[in-house]
């Protein structure tokens, strides 16, 4: 249940700019909650949602350097460290040396990462079900819609044009 700060926000009391906090507030508890939902799905699988991501995107970009995963996930480099030492203790990943390049190492899905990723696929497809399975397609096609404009837009600069510095230069 929302709280009752963020329903007022949202009911439009304190104005436009309380609607704008409300909204990204209600966006914040959408993802912590489906987060937490998801993190509990993957627990007895010894996953997480960081973890659970880099080995969906493994069998997507196929063999790819640790380098390629910061920058497709946008995990820290240091992080990303961890995490690949981490699936690879546990024998879901190995590092393999690059044929293109033999001082560099590619991570790939070992055949116990491929059997824990489809248990974990079948995990958080009940989960994504309970979630987003009452919405109509139309509906979900639309929200994804509206959630990438809203992050593209999030991307991009600020539109306040008086933190630019030639807003104060004379025209």
């Amino acid at each position: 249940m929302l709280q009752d700060l963020l329903e007022r926000f949202l009911a439009g009391e304190g104005g436009p700019a309380a609607d704008h906090v409300g909204l990204g507030m209600l966006l914040a508890e959408v993802h912590n909650q489906s987060r937490e939902r998801l993190n509990q799905a993957l627990r007895p699988l010894g996953l997480n949602v960081r973890t659970f991501a880099v080995l969906l995107a493994l069998p997507m970009y196929g063999p790819v350097s640790q380098r390629d995963l910061i920058d497709r996930l946008r995990i820290d480099k240091s992080a990303m460290v961890r995490l690949i030492d981490e699936l690879e203790a546990r024998g879901l990943v190995a590092r393999e040396r690059a044929p293109q390049d033999r001082r560099a190492y590619c991570i790939v899905l070992t055949p116990q990462g491929e059997q824990t990723l489809a248990a974990a696929r079948q995990a958080t497809d009940r989960i994504g079900g309970h979630l987003f399975g009452p919405l109509p397609e139309a509906e979900r096609g639309l929200l994804v819609e509206l959630l990438r404009g809203v992050a593209e837009r999030a991307a991009t600069s600020s539109p306040d044009a008086t933190s630019s510095p030639d807003a104060a230069a004379p025209r």
